[in-house]
């Protein structure tokens, strides 16, 4: 059975997911002019070095290792330009790999609420949560549409 209450969460969850899903697009363009800035200007090790320290605090004896924040484990590997630039092509990789899985729990979120809308109405229920439901799923679809584009 739906609820008001029920229909509130899954807006919360919907909201979080878009939010999640403008973060990652903004870092794949982040990271891959990041990439191509260092491939095109073949930096010097010791500036990639100060590089990967300012992108996640991470201290020398880290970055020495080959650690990167977005990493969960150290590599003992010495950084070099060819690893670093491997690095961020690594975290640029797995940044595209999850817009598609957000824009796939995105729809899913769209579709739930929805449904929830549906029954509320057929039960003839009134509430702020049901015009703030509407108003999401308009900004979804637009937001689809214009991706879409």
């Amino acid at each position: 059975m739906a609820s008001l209450r029920n229909l509130k969460i899954k807006i919360g969850t919907c909201k979080r997911i878009t939010k999640e899903l403008h973060s990652y697009e903004k870092e794949v363009e982040r990271e891959a002019a990041k990439t191509a800035d260092m491939k095109e200007k073949r930096a010097d090790p010791y500036d990639l070095k100060q590089q990967a320290w300012s992108n996640g605090g991470m201290s020398k004896n880290d970055s020495a290792k080959g650690y990167h924040p977005s990493w969960d484990i150290f590599v003992s590997v010495p950084v070099s330009h060819g690893f670093v630039v491997y690095l961020y092509e690594n975290v640029l990789a797995e940044s595209r790999m999850m817009i598609p899985d957000c824009r796939k729990r995105l729809e899913a979120s769209l579709a739930d609420i929805k449904e929830t809308l549906v029954e509320l109405e057929s039960n003839q229920q009134d509430g702020s949560e049901i015009e703030e439901a509407r108003s999401v799923i308009s900004e979804m679809e637009a937001l689809r549409q214009t991706s879409e584009s």
